[in-house]
């Protein structure tokens, strides 16, 4: 079984498999789920209950030069209406450095992932105009799968990396730094 394979399966019949939907509806130029919510899901699914990381909110990263804030609210009220008890965060990679302070400009949402600050926080998914799944790993899977920790290139020396590892780490002991 491929990687891709294996993700899809694991996020099947998750809170990601009802969300995509919904957020594919949205028609978001160029859109990916991506972030915390697919490496908790994936990580509690291969460890388990003691690995006390759980969906915070659902990262939806788009790229719509032309866009504004407007834009990400809008997306937000609407997927917050049909699940009033999740939480969404809904980024526009083409104004990000406009609000982000030493952030650089995006030229797509793909370049916007590459540079989130771990390899397996790293990893998009969605759902194509057909419902069929489609994967954005610029940094593969090994590292989501393995319970490892590593800072993106860009990263390395990052202190909010390192301090946002640290706290992966407290709440779900099977991980390894790299």
């Amino acid at each position: 079984m491929n990687s891709n394979t294996r993700l899809q399966m694991i996020l099947a019949d998750t809170p990601i498999d009802i969300v995509l939907p919904a957020i594919a509806q949205l028609n978001l130029p160029n859109w990916w789920l991506a972030g915390g919510a697919v490496r908790n899901t994936v990580w509690s699914s291969i460890f388990g209950h003691e690995c006390g990381l759980g969906i915070k909110d659902f990262d939806i990263a788009f790229f719509d030069v032309e866009g504004n804030r407007s834009e990400e609210l809008a997306a937000k009220a609407t997927l917050t209406e049909q699940f009033p008890d999740d939480q969404f965060d809904v980024k526009n990679q083409a104004s990000f450095a406009r609000w982000r302070l030493g952030s650089r400009t995006y030229t797509s949402t793909e370049d916007g992932i590459t540079d989130w600050l771990h390899t397996a926080t790293a990893v998009g998914v969605r759902l194509d105009t057909q419902g069929q799944w489609q994967f954005f790993t610029p940094y593969g899977l090994d590292d989501l799968f393995g319970g490892i920790i590593r800072a993106t290139p860009a990263h390395t020396h990052n202190l909010n990396a390192h301090n946002k590892a640290s706290g992966f780490l407290r709440r779900c002991p099977y991980l390894r730094l790299a």
